[in-house]
């Protein structure tokens, strides 16, 4: 009698280990986000969700104007009735905080670890990699007839700017101001300043100005896909 109970509660717990054991498993293999990455097709529709049938929100094309990769984020998955895998993706067009759905077979993405935090009321910006501090920064955000807006973005595209007063360096971000400092209005850049005095105050026409060494700092950390969340 006592042989069956120990055999009993030594089953028992073998089929705790056992379910434990599956848990890991699928936490491990469950993808992980924020994902980031490129196109792999020529036309890419985004869809107002995870369905071939849902409404086309956009169109995006594989290639920028500038012939650069068009970089996503992808914050999220689902599947739909046919087992299809779709992504939900940050999209850079006015209003701000639009999300969209794409097939993944029609992208490569993969996890970043990297992200930027910009608080406007402190007036800095933070570069992280996962928990920890790599860069921190005093910036010039918005005046209030332009503010910056708050929301999460992403890193666009990175250049060395012909435009002298774009700085050292500057990041295209896919958030929208009323009016930016950026070529052409509207897109809130992350870029250098020339006029260290400007930084920590609230002058900018949205733009996100950061000294050029600062910005020369991140030109070395931050890639296209790198995930922005901007709070007061």
């Amino acid at each position: 009698m006592k042989l069956a109970r120990h055999f009993g509660a030594l089953t028992a717990a073998l089929s705790i280990v056992a379910i434990a054991g599956v848990e890991s498993s699928a936490a491990a293999t469950r993808p992980s986000f924020p994902q980031a990455g490129v196109i792999r097709s020529s036309n890419l529709v985004v869809r107002a969700a995870p369905s071939r049938t849902a409404r086309p929100l956009r169109i995006l094309r594989q290639f920028r104007t500038d012939f650069r990769p068009t970089e996503i984020l992808a914050v999220a998955s689902a599947q739909d009735k046919s087992k299809t895998r779709w992504l939900k993706i940050s999209l850079p067009m006015r209003p701000n905080g639009r999300y969209g759905w794409v097939r993944a077979s029609l992208v490569d993405v993969q996890p970043v670890t990297k992200r930027i935090v910009v608080s406007l009321g402190a007036r800095t910006l933070s570069l992280y990699d996962g928990a920890k501090l790599l860069i921190r920064t005093r910036v010039a955000v918005g005046r209030s007839t332009a503010p910056t807006p708050r929301g999460r973005f992403y890193v666009q595209a990175g250049y060395r700017p012909t435009e002298s007063y774009l700085g050292a360096y500057a990041f295209e971000t896919s958030a929208y101001s009323k009016l930016s400092d950026w070529p052409g209005g509207g897109i809130v850049g992350i870029h250098g300043w020339n006029d260290p005095s400007v930084l920590g105050k609230a002058v900018s026409s949205g733009c996100i100005r950061v000294s050029n060494t600062g910005i020369r700092a991140l030109s070395r950390q931050v890639k296209p896909g790198t995930p922005i969340t901007i709070k007061q």
